[in-house]
């Protein structure tokens, strides 16, 4: 389904909120947004990573309030939420937010509104996110080619590099993974806590915790 159009209309009223970390301003912003069901070790890799080889002062992990198509499921946006902040207490250089908004090009005039017009936003995301929102047809909003003079993407590949076109090289780049977390992901943990194999690994301690105590994911109380 297409996205709704871009226009100031949307950003009018920005929902942009910030639960943990305050707005970074000025400095390089890396925005990480993902659905965190849960948080694993993969998503703290890459947005290591990503701060490391493009110098970034600060990562914001974003959550949705809401999806546009489907509710929460399995895990509230509380629980999500409190993974998070759990997970990332006492790291100076991370901030958790939410936001209604769900186009790249709608969150970063939300995070300019709020950090002020000298932040530079990179969105970190995956090759396959990448590819979709490089391709997508946005109608009679704004095109891509204008959308990434706004901000840059860095992208970690799965299983094979993602090269952009070659007008966009300059503002897409890669971030280098160590191979061990191309087949983690969220869904990956879930299935393993459903079927009751090894997961505790998979996920940062205070996430195992928070998945034990809630009996997150049908069977938290599974190895």
């Amino acid at each position: 389904m297409r996205p709704r159009p871009y226009s100031r209309r949307n950003l009018s009223k920005p929902m942009l909120r910030f639960h943990q970390g305050d707005p970074l301003r000025p400095g390089r912003l890396g925005v990480f947004p993902g659905a965190f069901n849960p948080l694993t070790n993969a998503h703290l890799a890459l947005a290591g990573a990503a701060r490391t080889q493009h110098e970034l002062e600060q990562i914001a992990y974003l959550l949705p309030t809401a999806f546009p198509h489907k509710a929460y499921s399995e895990a509230p946006f509380g629980a999500r939420l409190g993974m998070l902040r759990s997970a990332l207490a006492g790291e100076p250089a991370s901030a958790i937010c939410s936001s209604d908004q769900g186009l790249f090009i709608e969150i970063c005039e939300e995070f300019r509104a709020t950090c002020g017009p000298h932040v530079e936003i990179y969105f970190l995301c995956g090759r396959d996110a990448a590819e979709r929102i490089v391709s997508w047809d946005y109608g009679s909003g704004i095109p891509f080619a204008r959308q990434i003079e706004r901000f840059q993407l860095l992208v970690a590949s799965r299983g094979e590099d993602y090269v952009p076109p070659p007008e966009f090289r300059a503002r897409i780049h890669a971030v280098e993974l160590a191979e061990d977390y191309g087949a983690l992901s969220s869904s990956a943990v879930r299935e393993a806590v459903q079927r009751g194999k090894d997961w505790r690994r998979m996920v940062p301690g205070a996430v195992a915790e928070w998945i034990d105590r809630e009996g997150l994911y049908g069977r938290g109380d599974r190895a």
